[in-house]
């Protein structure tokens, strides 16, 4: 079964074709972090111009690399939100002309669940992850947690109250002049400092014990939510600090880096443990643009490692970002329930909350 999947929700031009979910024959990512690098972040109008530039190169680029035509795809798949409108527009329009001129069925999907289905890429039946589990999605737009009982079936279990850890990753690599975008920058000035340099606070928002009707104190379960404004705020008050004695040198943003990259993955680190605790799960997780943190996975594992079968999952660093093969893996699985969306009745949906379809 192969799909021809489109991805434009924000600043990448994706095309892929995937077959049966898991074997990817043909993937394309037209970047366009040059254009934004100089404006520290993606400029919608921008990006949706860059889209309209790239989308159909890319889909050439996709049908040669596969050595396949369209008489042979047996059906289209395109993200129809959240992300920046203009971008959505381009590859919902661009898949609904297809679909419509070469008679395929046409799936819609979410842009999360790219990312979560990421992890079924190149895995066979026996190595693919076992339900029920619980994915971390980390990423420019989205910090969540999400628990799942079968496949498509989505349950958020913890969120972002403000910015996403991928935002303040951002955010922080802009005060520290490293540059956009601010993941990888961060990493690489990481490896230089010490952790240990600043001391930053790890977000809990696990509500204080109170009295019951009864008079009896009561504790909440421990919070699966992120906060990551605080942070930010703490790393820019020294960032502040350290320019007024004009001593923010390259040393000390290392360290900067260094500090806030740990506080930023053990808050991450931590709500999982305690969701793949509660929720006893078999299998964990991790996708989208922060998974390719090397800090992050390994963070990650090593917790896991203490808590007895339980598997652990991260996409190929080349999935973890905006990418149409994920689209595809995701796809797969709605075509499995002949989950279909007619063209002529498809429009992106910039604030596209995820459901659950099966």
């Amino acid at each position: 079964m192969k799909i021809l999947a489109l991805e434009t929700s924000c600043d990448d031009t994706s095309v892929s074709i995937v077959d049966e979910g898991t074997i990817v024959l043909s993937s394309v990512v037209s970047s366009q972090a040059d254009l934004h690098s100089i404006y520290g972040g993606v400029v919608p109008e921008i990006a949706a111009r860059a889209h309209i530039q790239n989308i159909i190169p890319a889909l050439d680029r996709a049908f040669t690399e596969s050595a396949l035509t369209m008489a042979e795809i047996d059906c289209l798949a395109v993200t129809k939100g959240p992300g920046l409108i203009g971008s959505l527009i381009v590859g919902v329009n661009t898949a609904r002309v297809l679909a419509s001129l070469n008679k395929k069925r046409l799936i819609a999907l979410h842009h999360t669940e790219g990312h979560i289905y990421a992890n079924w890429l190149g895995k066979s039946s026996k190595t693919a992850p076992a339900f029920p589990l619980v994915c971390l999605t980390v990423s420019g737009g989205h910090s969540s947690l999400i628990y799942m009982k079968k496949h498509l079936c989505y349950e958020v279990i913890g969120e972002t109250h403000d910015d996403s850890a991928g935002e303040a990753y951002d955010k922080v690599a802009k005060m520290l002049g490293l540059g956009y975008p601010g993941g990888p920058a961060i990493s690489v000035q990481a490896q230089k400092g010490n952790d240990q340099a600043y001391s930053f606070p790890r977000i809990d928002l696990t509500k204080k014990p109170s009295r019951n009707s009864d008079g009896f104190m009561e504790k909440s379960l421990p919070s699966l939510d992120f906060s990551f404004s605080g942070l930010k705020t703490a790393v820019l008050r020294d960032v502040r600090k350290l320019e007024e004695k004009n001593q923010l040198n390259p040393g000390a943003i290392c360290d900067l880096a260094a500090s806030f990259q740990t506080c930023a993955n053990e808050i991450l680190v931590r709500n999982t443990i305690r969701a793949a605790k509660r929720y006893k799960v078999k299998t964990v997780l991790l996708s989208g643009g922060v998974a390719a943190n090397k800090d992050l996975r390994q963070r990650l594992s090593s917790a896991l490692e203490q808590i007895e079968n339980i598997k652990f999952y991260y996409p190929e660093y080349q999935y973890c970002t905006d990418n149409a093969a994920m689209i595809g893996a995701a796809a797969y699985q709605h075509r499995l329930l002949n989950d279909f969306t007619e063209p002529k009745d498809l429009t992106p949906d910039s604030g596209l909350k995820l459901i659950s379809a099966s």
